[in-house]
């Protein structure tokens, strides 16, 4: 069978690579930016959205405090990146905030880090996704209709990327990325000209639209609320922030070098974007409103259902640009596709941190296994499973995935800037050299203050999302924090129980005696090799043991083997209810029972087939008894294998698949000279 995937795989995802060809897979910090920070940089495509959304509940008039809101956005995105920038260098292994929380808070601190950055991760793929293909809808009525499949179908095909490999992806994610990054630019310079210099007056589609408020006149706590409602969804233009961090391993060296100053690109990128669209759709009158079929009003009536709202930058694009313009349709797509790759953020980070988890013993041991192109396959296949799921459930709707969004962004900041704190105290405590004293300090103070300000945005976003979604993510963090404390549990335990003593308990004591029973139900090639086999390994007790199902059978097998003479005594046990499996098990364990410190071999003789539909038909019996037989102590379990003539067939048509090469995998190289084809003779 894995034969015959074995050319669609290479196909799909590659020839399978050299382990000491993992050197060759790191990435260069050209690549390394839209691999790492594709999901920052595309944040600021719904970010600034979200923002208005919520303070179209109070109407028009709360639109002014955007710019300020988009304020507070960018001092905590310059701390947050400030403090990560210490972050790499301090713990460049790629453990990036559960390395910290775990080596300075504690191991619960980081199983805490480790469960949020898991469920966001989970969220980064269904959020990007289902925004990605919203935007495309605008444009591609039947992806708008079939919303859930084909995000499904972009998860799936994103999942085969980063199969192929985090370099080979990253090269393919770096056009589409660098193009939404210029088309932005492009569009804020030009809008800014156009309205600063040419004094032009830009006027987004829903210019003319009217606001229904939901809230009229808020002031006081309530406006307060509201506010921080709209500063916290803002705050998802840093989701992904924490990728680099943990992404250390893949740059190229000096890996923390490279790693700091593609943060601070990011940073600096995401900042410029966010505040220019933000500043845009101010100055070109963007509406939007959270339920745009009744609080949207165009003269003087809602727009109603069949309106579709369009997201911010696609507004702005239009205002600017002019609605189906090139450079318009350019980063319409670039948008999409941005969407759509920001998820590889999570796709380099959850195979990652899953693989770290998974040598910590937290996560199964399988996650820690390079794949065919070195790449985390199991942890990728996994984050993809999760999303579809998430993206199923949610209709693959953005405006309620958002809700359950950046609670593990901001659990795992907090934690992880208050575990550099104590980082700093350590190392401050034996640090003599004063010039490394104060880098110390200032550094210090940086993370002190980003553990101060992002433990308050934390407090901010549990307070205004918590009833509209936050809880999910809160539970997905209980489940992944109670499954992975169990995973562990479970790992100490069988290394505990299966951990060589010092000294020698009685199951090192070499068994007193050993006695080999082969099963027998006909007297046939089979049997007959599985006996000689068990003869060579001069066991000190040995017999035949067969279960007497049909009386007329077993008359036929002890005929048989008188008639032949076989010289190994054959028992006979009897089964009144036609059972194979119990009597053969209350057999060994009696023999058990009776002398304990005997060691039990059984044999049991089984045919080799060739089609996986005659497996169906042949070792059922023995399938059973091996099952029941590896839960019995001091029990050995023999298959002894009888190759039937379609299982040689099948071993042939294996060697001829090794032999065949796919078109295109081998190469001709140079025709020798001196060597000519003979001529071809004519008729």
């Amino acid at each position: 069978m894995p034969k015959l995937t074995d050319v669609p795989k290479r196909i799909l995802i590659g020839r399978a690579l050299r382990s000491d060809r993992l050197g060759e897979t790191l990435l260069p910090k050209r690549i390394a930016l839209p691999v790492f920070a594709s999901d920052p940089l595309s944040s600021v495509a719904y970010a600034p959205g979200e923002v208005l959304l919520v303070l179209s509940i109070a109407g028009l008039s709360a639109y002014h405090f955007s710019p300020w809101i988009a304020l507070a956005v960018v001092v905590l995105m310059f701390t947050v990146v400030a403090s990560y920038r210490q972050n790499v260098h301090a713990y460049p292994s790629g453990g990036g905030d559960y390395e910290v929380a775990n080596t300075n808070l504690g191991p619960k601190a980081g199983l805490t880090v480790a469960s949020a950055l898991l469920v966001d991760y989970v969220l980064t793929v269904a959020v990007s996704i289902s925004s990605g293909v919203e935007n495309l809808g605008s444009a591609i009525p039947f992806v708008v209709e079939n919303k859930v499949l084909c995000a499904i179908a972009i998860i799936v095909l994103l999942t085969l990327m980063n199969l192929r490999g985090v370099k080979e992806s990253g090269s393919l994610f770096a056009i589409p990325t660098y193009v939404f990054v210029a088309g932005v630019f492009i569009m804020i310079a030009w809008g800014a000209y156009r309205g600063i210099v040419l004094g032009d007056t830009m006027k987004a589609p829903t210019a003319d639209f009217e606001i229904k408020a939901e809230h009229v006149g808020l002031s006081g706590f309530a406006l307060v609320f509201l506010l921080l409602r709209a500063f916290s969804s803002g705050c998802a233009a840093l989701t992904g922030v924490e990728a680099i961090s943990n992404g250390v391993p893949a740059f190229r060296k000096p890996k923390s070098k490279n790693a700091a100053t593609t943060l601070a690109l990011m940073g600096g990128l995401a900042v410029t974007m966010f505040c220019g669209i933000i500043f845009l759709a101010m100055a070109t009158d963007v509406r939007m409103a959270e339920n745009p079929a009744h609080d949207l009003i165009s003269n003087g009536k809602p727009v109603g259902e069949s309106y579709v709202q369009d997201p911010v930058i696609s507004q702005v694009a239009a205002a600017v640009f002019g609605d189906g313009t090139f450079l318009f349709v350019v980063l319409a797509a670039a948008t999409a596709l941005v969407l759509f790759l920001a998820a590889n953020t999570a796709y380099n980070g959850f195979p990652l941190l899953g693989s770290i988890l998974a040598q910590d013993r937290y996560l199964p041991r399988q996650l820690h296994t390079r794949g065919d192109r070195l790449a985390f396959s199991n942890g990728i296949v996994l984050l993809a499973g999760a999303a579809i799921l998430l993206v199923w459930i949610y209709g693959a709707d953005s405006t309620k995935l958002i809700q359950l969004y950046i609670v593990g962004v901001f659990v795992s900041f907090t934690l992880s800037q208050t575990g550099m704190v104590r980082h700093w105290n350590r190392h401050l405590k034996t640090e003599r050299d004063q010039a490394k004293r104060r880098h110390m300090i200032r550094s210090r103070a940086i993370n002190t203050f980003g553990a101060f300000f992002t433990g308050l945005v934390l407090v901010v976003v549990l307070a205004t999302k918590f009833t509209h979604g936050a809880w999910v993510a809160l539970l997905g963090m209980v489940i992944f924090y109670v499954t992975m404390s169990a995973i562990r549990r479970h790992y100490d335990s069988v290394s505990d129980e299966i951990a060589a003593a010092e000294e020698r308990p009685d199951e090192y004591v070499r068994p007193s005696r050993v006695r080999s029973i082969v099963l027998v139900s006909k007297l046939h090639k089979p049997t007959l090799r599985a006996l000689a086999y068990a003869k060579l390994m001069h066991a000190d007790e040995f017999e035949a043991l067969s279960v007497n199902v049909d009386p007329a059978d077993t008359k036929a097998l002890k005929e048989e083997w008188d008639r032949r003479a076989i010289n190994v005594p054959l028992k006979i046990l009897d089964s009144p209810y036609r059972e194979i499996t119990r009597p053969v098990i209350e057999y060994v364990k009696n023999l058990r029972k009776d002398s304990p410190r005997d060691a039990v071999m059984v044999y049991i003789p089984e045919y080799v087939v060739g089609h996986w539909y005659e497996h169906l038909l042949h070792n059922q019996s023995a399938l059973r008894l091996k099952g029941r037989l590896l839960f019995t102590p001091g029990v050995m379990v023999t298959s002894v294998p009888y190759q039937l003539q379609s299982s040689e067939a099948a071993r042939k048509r294996a060697r001829k698949r090794q032999e065949w090469n796919a078109p295109g995998s081998v190469r001709r190289g140079p025709v020798e000279k001196g060597t000519k084809e003979p001529a071809a003779k004519s008729n």
